[in-house]
């Protein structure tokens, strides 16, 4: 892994930038989360993935007939 090396500033909200080649090269989306930890004095970033429509990708289960509508009818409510 090539170590790379970028700058950004910290603004008055103490918000800063992520680079573009950074967000590129470590396939960062919106909604991502960074948990930020403190390693012998060196700021560490792990990416957390929170990726929207992650299961559209996959093919639906036929799960057969059920009777939840039959049940559901059966029901009696006091």
């Amino acid at each position: 892994m090539a170590v790379q090396s970028n700058e950004t500033t910290v603004n008055e909200s103490y918000a800063v930038t992520i680079p573009a080649a950074v967000r590129e090269d470590l396939d960062l989306e919106p909604g991502d989360r960074l948990q930020w930890e403190i390693d012998d004095g060196a700021l560490v970033a792990t990416i957390i993935r929170e990726r929207h429509g992650g299961a559209a990708d996959l093919d639906p289960v036929d799960m057969g007939k059920t009777d939840a509508v039959a049940v559901t009818e059966e029901y009696e409510w006091s």
